[in-house]
């Protein structure tokens, strides 16, 4: 069956950069206090959540949680490769903002500044980020994908999946039979946000499959989604760049009626 779907109010992860400025806004709406984002964001656990094995991993943080105080990140990269990152904590308001500079060891001469702002809001806490201070427009971009990875696993991190629930597989159902091959600017624009979306999910195992099917009557895209019911599956939905772009794409559901999974 289609259903309908309604908005919903947790936003996922958006980043955008001002190259010519140097500087990165990003924001994301979690379903978890200021406090709990606030510990989770200033502490040890940075490398608990802090990376992924496709791309790096924060095995160490340390802080001196303090106006003046200092910090650090040690981590490994998905080629073997250790990093750190590391600065000075400028301005503190627990539960509400963090504001430290950045020190890369990659490249130790461009220093920037990282600010967070947690704001309580109706289900959870918003986060705006921005980080400023880049004198290289490539790393500015590079950063402003990496914000939206790194809200997408503490999203993961924060919201554990459900323990128990229905199953049920969902089709991402393009504007077009030919859209997987005839993609507008617009709509790949959508497809990266829509892919960004899951990711979290996909981590933290509230999505037991995801990808394209090449179905010789239509592609379309396919996502099991482990839900403690039919609305909690729905609001998952309708949350998706996908659908909230307006460009034509549609879901269509149906509960599993048996399941056997590994997970």
């Amino acid at each position: 069956m289609t259903i309908a779907l309604k908005s919903v109010n947790l936003k996922s992860a958006r980043a955008i950069a001002d190259l010519d400025a140097g500087t990165i806004l990003a924001t994301v709406e979690i379903a978890a206090s200021p406090d709990r984002v606030f510990k989770a964001l200033c502490s040890e656990e940075i490398a608990d959540w802090w990376g992924s094995p496709q791309t790096y991993h924060v095995t160490r943080w340390t802080g001196d949680l303090r106006v003046g105080g200092h910090w650090k990140s040690v981590g490994k990269g998905a080629d073997g490769h250790e990093f750190e990152v590391g600065g000075e904590f400028l301005e503190i308001d627990p539960p509400h903002r963090i504001v430290h500079s950045w020190k890369p060891s990659w490249s130790p001469d461009s220093a920037t500044t990282v600010s967070y702002r947690l704001q309580a809001i109706e289900g959870g806490t918003r986060i705006t980020v921005a980080h400023t201070g880049f004198t290289e427009a490539e790393s500015c971009a590079n950063h402003a994908s990496g914000w939206e990875h790194v809200f997408g696993w503490l999203v993961a991190h924060i919201q554990p999946k459900p323990a128990n629930g229905a199953v049920f597989v969902n089709r991402l159902i393009g504007p077009r039979p030919t859209f997987p091959a005839d993609m507008s600017a617009a709509e790949r624009t959508v497809m990266t946000e829509h892919a960004a979306y899951w990711a979290p999910l996909v981590e933290n195992g509230t999505v037991i499959v995801l990808g394209p099917v090449g179905d010789p009557a239509g592609a379309y895209g396919l996502g099991v989604v482990r839900a403690a019911d039919g609305q909690a599956n729905a609001t998952i939905l309708a949350g998706d760049p996908a659908i909230t772009s307006g460009l034509g794409f549609r879901y269509e559901t149906a509960p599993m009626m048996a399941t056997r999974t590994r997970y």
